[in-house]
């Protein structure tokens, strides 16, 4: 079948081959952990399943949303994102429901990019920068994320004649995968490089309140002069274990957010009404219901991070997201890594290079089971070493 040069350029999407992998070994009676998918085992607020019981049932939630969406959710957005961040935003002009944040990611080269313009992605980093980036003509301009640049994008290594070329940059902090978490110096310093080049800054806050030890991530709208140049994603998939059900927000510029709801009104018609009603009612609360949740994944994070360095393994605990960016320790590659750890010891881990050449070296594990299951795959990891 004849397909575009854009779709045959694409990566493989990570993790494919190792869902078929892990379904033989599972028919065979293997006991598999899977911590590959940033999916975790863990319920939604109450008061979200119960909403959307309710919102289910009236007819007037079954109609077309289209990109208006459900005025209370825009108004809670915003209530929220003052509360949250200390920023004033328009409900209708700076805030732009999605059908979760990936969609939105993807959908803004669309109206931004031309054939031959590039956008700067994180190497490694979601997969969304990268195809959505290719699928619309766009360059993506892949920059590795090295251990001793603290896991930020160099802007040094955007400078020159590529910096002309350049109409999107991409970040993501806490970071996927690598759970770096970047300074008020370094925000302030991509501010102003995107203000001095004209380039959207989209940052993609998925990760927001995934955070330990005080720490507290800060919106980039904070940031002087933010609203000149950026767009923000925020998600209820791993705030609220929410992730199937497909909900998120876009803020920031109000001209970025109309071009992103012109591309959307072409290609869907929004969110179903009752999701984004529960999505209500999660905002509603967050203040009492989001520490316990964070809570949990601070002791997972904590047991699966001692049971791997007892066995081993070279890792700090992060400060932030649901994940572990682990060195990998022998000297074969992280596929290669990933594909014993699955095969002989049955654990499920995301080789780094998954995620893009500037992953190799790592892999990552999602802190999505209980803290007895990760203790079982820390210890037969480190029957690998």
């Amino acid at each position: 079948m004849h397909t575009n040069r854009r779709f045959s350029a694409l990566p493989d999407f990570p993790l494919a081959d190792m869902v078929r992998v892990q379904r033989h070994l599972e028919s065979r009676g293997v006991d598999v952990i899977n911590l590959g998918a940033g999916d975790a085992d863990l319920d939604p607020p109450p008061a979200v399943v119960d909403r959307m019981c309710q919102a289910v049932g009236e007819t007037a939630y079954s109609r077309y949303p289209f990109q208006a969406g459900l005025p209370s959710l825009r108004e809670a957005i915003a209530v929220w994102m003052k509360d949250r961040f200390g920023v004033t935003v328009d409900p209708w002009k700076e805030v732009l429901p999605l059908i979760g944040s990936k969609e939105g990611i993807a959908h803004l080269p669309f109206g931004l990019l031309n054939d031959g313009d590039a956008a700067v992605i994180p190497d490694p980093g979601y997969q969304a920068y990268v195809g959505s980036v290719m699928l619309s003509g766009g360059e993506p301009l892949l920059i590795p994320l090295r251990a001793e640049n603290n896991f930020l994008i160099p802007l040094t290594d955007i400078s020159g004649e590529i910096a002309n070329r350049v109409r999107i940059l991409y970040l993501n902090y806490p970071n996927n995968p690598t759970t770096a978490v970047a300074p008020d110096s370094y925000f302030e310093e991509v501010i102003a490089y995107c203000k001095h080049h004209g380039v959207v800054l989209a940052h993609d806050h998925a990760y927001s309140e995934i955070a330990f030890d005080g720490y507290r991530p800060r919106s980039v709208l904070e940031f002087k002069g933010a609203r000149d140049v950026a767009i923000e994603y925020h998600s209820f998939s791993k705030t609220y274990n929410m992730t199937g059900w497909r909900l998120g927000w876009a803020v920031g510029n109000p001209d970025l957010i109309s071009i992103l709801s012109k591309v959307k009104s072409f290609l869907d018609t929004g969110q179903f009404l009752a999701v984004q009603a529960a999505g209500t009612a999660a905002l509603a609360c967050w203040k009492q219901w989001v520490p316990g949740n964070v809570a949990t994944f601070q002791k997972r994070r904590d047991i699966a991070v001692q049971e791997l360095q007892n066995v081993g393994f070279d890792i700090s605990p992060p400060h932030a997201t649901m994940y572990l960016w682990v060195p990998v320790p022998t000297r074969e590659s992280s596929e290669d890594f990933a594909a014993r750890a699955l095969e002989t010891e049955g654990v499920v881990v995301l080789p780094g290079s998954a995620l893009g050449r500037g992953g190799e070296g790592f892999f990552r594990i999602a802190l999505t089971r209980t803290e007895a299951r990760l203790a079982e795959a820390a210890q037969r990891l480190g029957r690998l070493l």
